[in-house]
Parts: C-alpha cells; sequence; structure tokens
C-alpha cells in the first residue's frame, strides 16, 4: 500500500506540474512562438533521455544482477517490448500533433482538439510508468533511502518537463476556437493518463517482482520510441535547429545532476 501511496504522490506532482503549464492559457492568448517551442521539446527530450538511462536501466541492470541474472537480457528485453508497445499505440491510437495538417493512427471521427488531446497522453503513457515504477522499486528496497531519493528525483524532473508540456497542448487548443476554461481542463486532463499508469504499474509490480527489471527496461523503452519518433524530429524542425539541441542538452543535463545528486 505503502509504494501505490507513494506513485499516487509522484505521479500526482506531474499532474499537478501539467495543470500549472496549461493554467500558462489563462495568460497567454497566443500560441507558443516556434523557438520557444522547439526549446521545451528539446528540453524534455533531454529530461526522458537522462531518465530512461538513469532511473531506468541502469537500476534494471542492477536489480537483475542482484538476483544473479545477465543484466543485459532484461534490459534489452524489455527495451524492445517498450517500444514495441508505444510502435503499437502509434498505430493504432488517432491523434494529431500541434502543427501537424494529417492525424496519425486509425481513421477516426474524432475531432481536431480530441485528436491534439490524445497525442500527448500517447507521450505520457511511459512517463506515468516510469514514475511508478521507480517508487515501486523504492518500496521493495524500503531500507535503502537513495532507492525513493532517485525515485522522487525521476518525478521532479518528470514534473519540471511536464510544465512547458502542459502549455504546449492548452495553447493550441485555446487557437483551435476552445475557451480558456475548456482549453485549461483538457490540457490538465492529459496529465491524469500518468497518475493512473504510475499507479497501475505499481499494483503489477507488486504481483510479479522478479519481472521487475524488464518493467523498468520496458519504460525506458517506451520513453526512447517517444523522443526518436516525435520530441527530436519536432524540436529540429524549421530553420535555427540548434537552438531544439541546447535544448536536449540542457534537458539531460538537469535530469543527470537531479538523479545522481538525490539518488
Amino acid at each position: 500500500m505503502q509504494q501505490v501511496l507513494w506513485a499516487a504522490g509522484g505521479t500526482g506532482f506531474t499532474f499537478l506540474m501539467t495543470a500549472l503549464g496549461a493554467s500558462m492559457v489563462f495568460f497567454f492568448r497566443k500560441a507558443i512562438s516556434a523557438s520557444i517551442q522547439r526549446i521545451f521539446l528539446g528540453f524534455a527530450a533531454g529530461v526522458m533521455i537522462a531518465a530512461s538511462v538513469w532511473s531506468l536501466l541502469i537500476p534494471a541492470i542492477e536489480e537483475a544482477e542482484a538476483r544473479g541474472q545477465a543484466g543485459w537480457i532484461p534490459a534489452a528485453g524489455g527495451f524492445i517490448l517498450g517500444i514495441a508497445f508505444l510502435l503499437l499505440l502509434d498505430i493504432v491510437l488517432p491523434h494529431i500533433h500541434p502543427g501537424a495538417s494529417k492525424p496519425e493512427g486509425v481513421h477516426s471521427s474524432f475531432k481536431r482538439t480530441t485528436l491534439l488531446i490524445l497525442a500527448v497522453t500517447l507521450h505520457n503513457i511511459p512517463e506515468g510508468m516510469a514514475v511508478g515504477l521507480s517508487f515501486a522499486l523504492a518500496g521493495q528496497h524500503g531500507s535503502d533511502p537513495a532507492a525513493l531519493s532517485g525515485a522522487c528525483a525521476l518525478a521532479l524532473g518528470m514534473g519540471i518537463q511536464n510544465f512547458p508540456e502542459g502549455a504546449a497542448v492548452a495553447l493550441p487548443l485555446r487557437k483551435e476556437g476552445l475557451s480558456s476554461l475548456k482549453s485549461f481542463l483538457y490540457g490538465s486532463l492529459s496529465g491524469l493518463v500518468e497518475l493512473i499508469f504510475g499507479v497501475l504499474v505499481v499494483l503489477i509490480a507488486g504481483s510479479v517482482q522478479p519481472l521487475m527489471p524488464w518493467m523498468l527496461a520496458f519504460a525506458a523503452g517506451a520513453m526512447m520510441y517517444v523522443v526518436v519518433e516525435e520530441l527530436i524530429p519536432e524540436a529540429h524542425l524549421g530553420e535555427h535547429s540548434n537552438i531544439g539541441t541546447l535544448g536536449v542538452m540542457c534537458g539531460f543535463i538537469i535530469m543527470m545532476i537531479l538523479d545522481v545528486a538525490l539518488g
């Protein structure tokens, strides 16, 4: 039960940061400029890359080796499964990214605003899984405060990058014609999936503890798919794409410092 409460608290924080970002719709009527958007996307990519390595893959390898297994097997296997899972969702789930003209996924009659929300929801699934599994791992190592600190560092890093993400959802919705209140509510709700999946994976992890290394690597693979498929390409659209590159580096460094300093 303690692990569930920790995960709910961690993913609740990331959800709150998404809502705070979405609240920017009350202060800014226009969509974020292309340059700022590239910085935000690059920053999110950098945070997720660092989190995938320090908070998920390395702990997955260490967990497997502590159980007397070859660390690379669950790390690589889980990583591949995570990629396959997000690839399947990307193919099946109808969604559209801000600035795009054509939706992705199976054909649907959903409105453009719904498709925009679903696009961010797709990104938030692996983030919620990552935070939830980190707290589940901390719960399994109850006597090790470093494990809990590492989980808190991951939640903090994800929360930081969720703030601009919330704004990046709400402002385009406002531009599509929704009211400020509806844009805020939909932008906030796009982060609710993190709380749901964060708690869900903790409940699953509690009953299949031997699979924890696989699940950690699974979350890492899912996040890296989002980074390579969506975030980095979108961060480098248009001219002067080096600003997106700097955003990636900045996000990576901040997440690495958080994980090493607090872990």
